[in-house]
């Protein structure tokens, strides 16, 4: 059998190469949903760009033969590894056939990779970003992806565990039943964060957004909310207003609501959508020649029976005075007048306590555990 070899994505013919990977590890599963192909392409476009440059990162990819077998990117985020005061190397967007020697050989490049750079830990999949897929999918391989988060076939965690890597962080994702009207405990929470500490939910416009003075007020809110958490680094200016420049246009801004307090200070965010997972599916992660036709029509036509919850962020001065209570009693009317049937969260980190419990009035179902790995180097 031929030798693996792995190289570093540098021509046109290898990054496609790169991103056609998938076709064959993923043909006939009803469970993958792709990325676009043209994000993945302007992602590296944009870690390109000298202005932007916060993570230094390198796609590789694997041939036997002429045959491509497999993909990887390292990633060495230095504003995380300054905030954590770390030297890890991350791994993202790993693919790769059910051959041990092929999931070997993509590491062990991203490894020498990070190692010649004075990195003493591997782990991953993490991101470029904190907003970029992360975990490595280790339960309910039946389930359908989503497209905020990796599917990834049942051999891959026990590649992971030959290889020698062990757990550091898990994540968990949360999926309910939309309830035909809001539970009575977030009803009477609500009203009381409205009359004892003045809050109020308001709904911006997208210009207000995306080019007006709620972006940047949505990213100091992020930064301040998630500063704690795993793996995280605050988000620049510039990183900032390129996330609001691609996401906030697919929007439906009545399914995003902020939360005001008596100063017209934004104290909570939260930021869900209609799904697009059957679009993307539909549309093979291709734009053309009528990719763009089905994302269209899930977008303003005809809705999807569920919806992602991206995120929630609650300012730390005023988590646990009843900011996840106001966005439910406003979100779940909107939620069935659109005919939304269940929604899902993305990965949350399984020891947030606070977080996961947040859910239990809609009697929640844990599903998707996913997997942070790593290995000293």
């Amino acid at each position: 059998m031929e030798e693996i070899k792995v190289v570093k994505v540098g021509s046109k013919q290898e990054m496609d190469d790169f991103l056609n990977v998938t076709d064959k590890i993923y043909a006939g599963c009803s469970q993958y949903v792709p990325d676009m192909r043209s994000d993945v392409r302007a992602m590296f476009t944009s870690i390109g760009d000298a202005s932007q440059r916060t993570s230094e990162a390198q796609p590789f990819v694997a041939y036997r033969g002429q045959e491509v077998v497999g993909r990887v990117v390292g990633v060495v985020n230095k504003k995380a590894n300054d905030t954590w005061k770390t030297h890890n190397v991350r791994f993202s967007m790993i693919e790769f056939i059910d051959d041990l020697a092929v999931s070997k050989a993509l590491l062990d490049a991203v490894e020498a990779w990070g190692k010649a750079q004075g990195m003493d830990k591997l782990q991953g999949p993490m991101g470029v970003t904190d907003f970029d897929k992360e975990g490595m999918l280790v339960e309910d391989f039946e389930l359908r992806g989503s497209m905020t988060a990796y599917y990834n076939p049942a051999y891959y965690p026990k590649h992971m565990e030959q290889l020698g890597f062990e757990k550091e962080v898990d994540w968990l994702q949360i999926r309910i039943n939309i309830p035909k009207e809001v539970p009575a405990r977030y009803v009477r929470v609500a009203q009381y964060a409205r009359e004892q500490f003045g809050l109020k939910v308001k709904f911006a416009k997208r210009h207000e957004v995306q080019k007006g003075e709620y972006g940047p007020k949505i990213f100091k809110l992020l930064n301040e909310a998630y500063a704690p958490i795993f793996g995280f680094s605050a988000f620049s200016q510039k990183q900032a207003q390129m996330f609001l420049d691609k996401y906030v246009p697919l929007f439906k801004m009545d399914m995003v609501p902020l939360v005001e307090n008596e100063q017209g200070e934004l104290v909570g965010i939260a930021v869900t959508m209609p799904s697009l997972t059957e679009a993307l599916q539909k549309s093979h992660g291709r734009l053309w020649p009528t990719g763009w036709y089905h994302l269209l029509k899930s977008l303003k036509w005809k809705h999807e029976d569920n919806t992602e919850m991206l995120l929630v962020a609650v300012r730390p001065d005023y988590q646990g005075l009843g900011v996840n209570a106001l966005f439910f009693d406003k979100l779940i009317p909107i939620y069935n007048k659109y005919g939304i049937k269940w929604a899902e969260t993305g990965p949350q980190l399984e020891d947030n306590v606070r977080e996961l419990t947040q859910w239990k009035p809609l009697h929640p179902e844990t599903v998707k555990r996913r997997r942070c790995w790593m290995r000293r180097i």
